[in-house]
């Protein structure tokens, strides 16, 4: 199973970074994997709460902060205005994330990234030591779905 692949992966590259391997960790990490749309910490500790009823907000927060460090989670924002987070892969990958249902896919930045950064700096001045680049729309299956739905009205 993937999960459980992933979950001994961040459970020993944590033991490697000097981090304790507690069973509150293990289930923000169990309940990351599972999901298939970003949570915020709220909806992480509520899902995690169903195994582990102890487990306390700020707990959830740690756990994030160190699994960002590590560049296992991605942050998502949310047009709610709450942070979110998903499963990161490897690399440098930017972020697609449906309005209407919140599924999120990674894509990787291309040439032409690189290109308008460039054109940036020599047009501003500025020099961009980091970016965030995150694109808001409809999933393909929405999409059918908002076409279904004005078909029969």
């Amino acid at each position: 199973m993937e999960v459980e692949r992933r979950l001994e992966s961040w459970s020993r590259t944590i033991s490697e970074h000097g981090g304790r391997m507690t069973r509150s960790r293990r289930e923000v990490m169990r309940v990351l994997l599972e999901a298939e749309a970003p949570l915020s910490p709220q909806e992480i500790r509520a899902r995690a709460r169903e195994h582990y009823p102890s487990l306390g907000l700020v707990t959830v927060y740690r756990t994030l902060d160190v699994l960002e460090s590590l560049a296992f989670v991605r942050r998502v924002h949310r047009e709610d205005g709450c942070h979110a987070y998903f499963p990161a892969t490897p690399g440098h990958h930017h972020i697609l994330l449906c309005r209407r249902c919140g599924r999120a896919l990674e894509f990787t930045g291309g040439s032409e990234l690189a290109a308008l950064v460039e054109r940036l700096e020599a047009e501003t001045g500025y020099r961009v030591e980091d970016h965030l680049l995150q694109l808001l729309g409809l999933c393909p299956d929405c999409r059918a779905q908002i076409a279904q739905e004005e078909v029969h009205g």
